[in-house]
């Protein structure tokens, strides 16, 4: 007698295959077998997890380390005895247990994918719930939290399987709108809390046509959705990105097309222009023309949500030729080094450069106010991932989230500022120089 087939989507078959079922359905408690441990070195998360590891399970040794990745992307370079300290530490634990220690990389959900972990039809954890853009590569990726311990010492974790729900993002983008303005819009449609503890898979013609990029900055962002994770299933465009990369020889899962959903949400963006994410919450996308010409005094183009090359690329166009404005503070921080290095082979960073940015190596330390803290009463337009009180210095400042272009023409103007007229201005030179 043959088995009846039973239709499943992204997330139910790679955690069908991580807990070692033929299938698994929304609210089955699994034990998965995580492929990748992914952890970065910050107080109170990775240092904790070596002691409690050792001294209340008695764990001297993780099983199976080629598992595991450690990333020193926050609070690079030290600026404290403290904060060597914790780099130590971790550069100790990596060489006790054989486990990579990748430091001044970059930051390390970008690096992981550049490396590799990020495999398609791959589960993967971390404590830190941005690890969902590698869902940009077919990869169940998703944060823990504290829950990462029990990868630490156990080679399973119990979870629930999620209800998946999908979005179909249909249309086109019009000149100047990014995926960050995407994804911003897809909170405004549905609600910050629309997918709570669900797995959001996408698809339709506008993400098919994104770029590796923009499908990772829309993934990374998964939580503002309330969702615990975002996939897009494996296409050319993605297999061709990890062939030679992939730390794992897994064949590529995909949804069945008879797949049942939760929902299927379809949302259509070819009348979306840029916005603008006003504080104190990334749940609050609004017009950008609404918020025209409010003075800004600094801008941040960076950290695991837009820093990589088609940012800098979208800055540099806008930038070329001109200057930021006196007293502006424009800090660019490509996303790794690689991309770091691509920038500059492109012209990029010399193009930032002259117009007045400071350019920096790869690093967290801006996106949480470690780096060019803000004070009282200062405003800045940022590609960071919060716009919360205090998350980039005083809790009198004033975050207003939006994506690169935005952040380098209101570079230019010292306030709040379209980038359209600038890009329009760019491609009508480039045509005229070209007649």
């Amino acid at each position: 007698m043959i088995a009846a087939r039973i239709p499943q989507t992204l997330t139910e078959k790679i955690l069908a295959r991580a807990s070692g079922r033929a299938f698994v359905r929304p609210g089955d408690d699994i034990e998965a077998r995580p492929d990748f441990v992914i952890s970065y070195d910050f107080p109170g998360y990775t240092d904790v997890f070596f002691r409690e590891a050792r001294e209340e399970f008695g764990v001297d040794k993780v099983e199976a380390p080629e598992r595991f990745v450690l990333f020193i992307d926050h609070m690079v370079p030290a600026a404290t005895p403290k904060e060597e300290e914790l780099h130590r530490g971790t550069r100790a634990w990596g060489v006790a247990q054989g486990v990579p220690v990748h430091e001044r990389k970059g930051i390390g959900h970008q690096v992981s994918a550049e490396l590799g972990y990020a495999t398609p039809g791959a589960f993967v954890v971390h404590f830190d719930g941005h690890v969902s853009q590698l869902g940009a590569f077919g990869t169940y990726a998703f944060g823990a939290r504290k829950g990462v311990l029990e990868a630490f010492v156990s080679t399973t974790l119990a979870m629930t399987v999620p209800a998946t729900v999908k979005i179909v993002v249909t249309g086109s983008l019009q000149p100047g709108v990014m995926a960050r303005d995407v994804f911003h819009h897809l909170v405004r449609v549905m609600g910050p809390a629309s997918c709570a503890f669900k797995a959001v898979e996408l698809a339709g013609p506008v993400i098919d046509a994104m770029s590796i990029e923009g499908r990772q900055t829309i993934c990374g962002q998964a939580m503002f959705l309330g969702a615990s994770t975002m996939l897009i299933a494996p296409d050319a465009r993605t297999l061709a990105y990890t062939q030679g990369r992939a730390k794992l020889d897994l064949p590529p899962a995909y949804p069945d097309e008879d797949a049942i959903y939760e929902r299927v949400v379809t949302v259509d963006v070819s009348d979306l222009e840029p916005i603008v994410v006003v504080p104190p919450s990334p749940a609050n996308t609004r017009d950008l023309r609404d918020h025209l010409g409010l003075e800004v005094h600094s801008g941040y183009l960076g950290s695991c949500a837009s820093g990589r090359i088609e940012d800098l690329r979208a800055a540099a166009e806008v930038l070329r030729g001109r200057q930021v404005k006196p007293g502006f503070q424009l800090h660019v921080v490509p996303t790794s080094q690689a991309i770091m290095t691509q920038a500059a082979r492109e012209g990029l960073i010399e193009t930032l450069s002259e117009a007045g940015a400071f350019i920096s190596s790869p690093t967290c330390d801006y996106c949480y106010g470690r780096i060019a803290t803000m004070a009282d009463g200062q405003r800045a337009v940022s590609t960071g991932t919060l716009n919360t009180p205090g998350r980039m210095g005083s809790v009198n400042s004033e975050i207003y989230i939006c994506n690169a272009a935005v952040v380098a023409a209101s570079a230019i103007e010292g306030r709040i500022a379209d980038p359209r007229p600038y890009l329009a201005a760019g491609v009508a030179g480039a045509a005229g120089a070209a007649a």
